[in-house]
C-alpha cells in the first residue's frame, strides 16, 4: 500500500513538473520582438526560453554600466566616501552635457545609484576616476572581470557605454546579470524609481529618475534592470523579473523606437503568461527585419571568403 502511494505521488510530481515546463516554454512562433538580438532565460533552471542571435557581437551602450557597478562594488571601497565628479581621462566624456557639475562631490554609493538607475554618464566616469589606480585601471578591471565570468565575446574601452567599442552578446550579458544580481545594492539601485542627489562643493540638489518606467508598474516584479542607447547599439534592455513564479532574465539588444525595448519585455511577459506575445509596431518590425537581413548577408559573405 505504501509503495502504491509513493508511486502515485511520484507520478503526480512528474506530471506537475511536465505541466510547469510546458507553461514556461510556450511556442516561440507566437513571440515576435522588435529587438534584433534577444535572449530569455529561466535563471532558476538555466533553461533558454527564447533566443534570437544570442551570440552576435554588438555594441551594448549603457548596459555597460552593470559591469561598472560590479567592478565598483568588488573593489570594496567605502561607499559613504565622498568622491569628486571627474571626467578628465575620458575621451568620450569631453563634450557630453550633464546637469552634474564637474568637481562637485557625492558619496560613492549615491554616485553608483545615479550611474545604474538613471544612467548618468558623469557619475559612471567619476566611479572610474575614484578607483584604485584611476580611470584606466578601472577599465582594465572591467575586462578582467568579463574574462573571469567567461564573457569571451565582450570588450570594454570605457565605463559608460558611450563608445561603440563597448561590445558584447546576449549570451554574455546573461552571465553578467547572474553576477550582478548577487549584489543587493545593484538590485535595489536599478529598481528604484527616483533619487534626490545632494551634492556638495558647491551644495545643490538634483532629482534623478529610473530610465526603465516598468519599475513603477504594479504588474511587474522587477529584480534588476538596466537600459542603454546609442546610435550604433539601438535601444537596449537587460532585466530580471519574476514571472509565473520564476526568475527570468531578458536581454534585448538593438531595437528601433524609444519604447521598443520596454515593449519587448511586455511581450515576453505576456507570452510566458498566456502563450501570446502580441504584435510589434510596424516601424520597429521593419527595422528588426532589415537589420537581420544585413546580418545574414554578412555571415554568408564571411563563410564564402
Amino acid at each position: 500500500m505504501l509503495y502504491r502511494i509513493r508511486l502515485t505521488l511520484t507520478f503526480i510530481l512528474l506530471l506537475w513538473s511536465g505541466l510547469v515546463s510546458a507553461r514556461q516554454a510556450p511556442d516561440a512562433a507566437n513571440l515576435q520582438l522588435a529587438s534584433v538580438n534577444a535572449l530569455v532565460v529561466n535563471l532558476d533552471t538555466g533553461r533558454v526560453l527564447y533566443q534570437k542571435n544570442p551570440d552576435a557581437v554588438v555594441p551594448i551602450a549603457s548596459v555597460s554600466k552593470l559591469m561598472t557597478a560590479l567592478v565598483t562594488l568588488e573593489a570594496d571601497q567605502p561607499m559613504d566616501e565622498p568622491i569628486p565628479i571627474q571626467v578628465r581621462d575620458s575621451i568620450q566624456m569631453q563634450n557630453v552635457i550633464s546637469r552634474i557639475r564637474i568637481g562637485s562631490e557625492l558619496p560613492r554609493e549615491d554616485v553608483l545609484q545615479l550611474a545604474i538607475m538613471s544612467s548618468e554618464n558623469r557619475a559612471a566616469t567619476a566611479l572610474a576616476h575614484a578607483y584604485p589606480g584611476g580611470y584606466f585601471a578601472f577599465v582594465r578591471a572591467m575586462n578582467l572581470k568579463a574574462e573571469e565570468l567567461g564573457m569571451n565575446s565582450t570588450r570594454f574601452v570605457e565605463p559608460t557605454g558611450l563608445s561603440y567599442f563597448n561590445v558584447s552578446t546576449a549570451s554574455d550579458l546573461v552571465k553578467l546579470v547572474r553576477a550582478a544580481r548577487k549584489h543587493p545594492e545593484i538590485r535595489n539601485m536599478t529598481t528604484s524609481s527616483k533619487m534626490d542627489a545632494r551634492f556638495r562643493k558647491p551644495r545643490y540638489v538634483l532629482a534623478f529618475y529610473n530610465t526603465n518606467r516598468l519599475v513603477n508598474s504594479d504588474s511587474w516584479d522587477i529584480e534588476l534592470s538596466k537600459t542603454g542607447y546609442n546610435d550604433a547599439a539601438g535601444r537596449c534592455l537587460v532585466m530580471v523579473s519574476q514571472i509565473e513564479g520564476d526568475d527570468v532574465a531578458m536581454v534585448f539588444l538593438d531595437s528601433f523606437g524609444k519604447r521598443s525595448h520596454l515593449g519587448d519585455a511586455i511581450r515576453v511577459k505576456r507570452w510566458l503568461e498566456t502563450g501570446d506575445g502580441g504584435d510589434v509596431p510596424r516601424a520597429a518590425a521593419r527595422y528588426e527585419r532589415d537589420k537581420n537581413k544585413v546580418g545574414r548577408r554578412t555571415l554568408l559573405a564571411e563563410k564564402n571568403r
